[in-house]
């Protein structure tokens, strides 16, 4: 073979190399992205319940037991976004951590 035609498919191999490693880069921002839009939402879906429960001073419908269960499945999510050092993981989890944690006071402390 002529050392053209080597030197055409030398450019036709590092072009699909560099696609598939900008391909990957893509698909990982995507996933990033769509992990961080995951979180935020899952963590501010106690928000509105936190402020009902602030409002009415009321908080007897609330089950204590669901709230431990899920602050203790959220609690292991946080301990596994530090082992795999995942950020978004780490910090939306804890937040909802906080946010449930303070909807079980908040129900102790209006249910007296």
């Amino acid at each position: 073979m002529p050392d053209f035609c080597l030197c055409r498919y030398n450019i036709f191999f590092h072009k699909i190399i560099f696609w598939l490693a900008i391909s990957q880069l893509i698909s990982m921002e995507i996933t990033q992205i769509l992990g961080i839009g995951a979180g935020v939402i899952t963590c501010s879906s106690m928000i509105p319940q936190l402020i009902k429960i602030i409002k009415e001073k009321k908080a007897e419908d609330v089950s204590p037991v669901m709230l431990v269960i899920l602050i203790c499945g959220l609690g292991l999510w946080v301990a596994y976004g530090i082992m795999k050092e995942d950020w978004p993981i780490i910090l939306t989890n804890s937040l909802s951590v906080l946010l449930n944690f303070a909807v079980l006071i908040l129900r102790y402390k209006y249910n007296r």
